[in-house]
């Protein structure tokens, strides 16, 4: 019988209660360490805990890609430079805090392949991806990749969810062997966080956003 235990001995988890976990889990760029390794034994830790993830039908059709080797880091690091470049260009010049998040966008940008791990979520569909909503598809891999971040975070870790490389995903799957009916969802650049006290970010009133019984 298989053993869907989860080990929590590789890494001392912070004294988090999960409200606190689940609000100040974000998008960490400026503050990874990229100089600290990340043992393999950590990722397949927080892996297994993000497994424990729904799917739809119990498919557990997820793969995730570790991305430990430099070149083969940097490669897929230069296709997301390409991606975010052009994207860069689009964006308007913005206020304060538009251009902070795009100074951390674009250092990560031109660091992305000095992060100690690269974890890729991939879904194998067993076909094309369908035409119309594709919620059913990724929410049996979106879900696991947001619980691998919160795992991160409860060891001290840090993560930022990608997606701009998906511009090439055909290059990167080349690259990774990835099969055609097997489709990327998230990037994750992985390493541990110079120091662990972050905090709930700004966001919009409930009421901005919440309806009840109708749009």
């Amino acid at each position: 019988m298989a053993d869907n235990s989860v080990s929590t001995t590789s890494e001392k988890l912070l004294a988090l209660d999960p409200d606190q976990l689940l609000t100040t889990t974000r998008s960490v760029r400026k503050r990874l360490d990229l100089e600290r390794p990340v043992p393999l034994d950590v990722i397949r830790e927080c892996l297994t805990v993000a497994m424990q993830a729904p799917t739809g039908g119990n498919s557990q059709s997820w793969h995730w890609i570790v991305l430990t080797d430099s070149s083969i880091k940097q490669k897929v690091a230069d296709y997301y430079a390409l991606a975010y470049a052009a994207y860069a260009a689009t964006l308007p010049a913005g206020d304060a805090t538009h251009k902070r998040v795009a100074s951390s966008a674009q250092l990560l940008a031109d660091r992305m392949g000095q992060s100690p791990v690269l974890v890729l979520g991939v879904i194998d569909t067993g076909e094309e991806l369908p035409s119309g909503n594709q919620a059913g598809v990724w929410g049996s891999l979106l879900p696991a990749a947001w619980s691998l971040s919160l795992a991160l975070r409860a060891r001290g870790l840090g993560s930022a969810w990608t997606t701009l490389h998906l511009a090439y995903e055909r290059e990167i799957a080349t690259l990774l062997g990835i099969p055609k009916t097997a489709h990327q969802g998230v990037l994750l650049p992985v390493a541990y966080t110079k120091g662990t006290d972050f905090k709930p970010a700004g966001r919009k009133p409930l009421d901005d956003v919440l309806h009840i019984d109708r749009w």
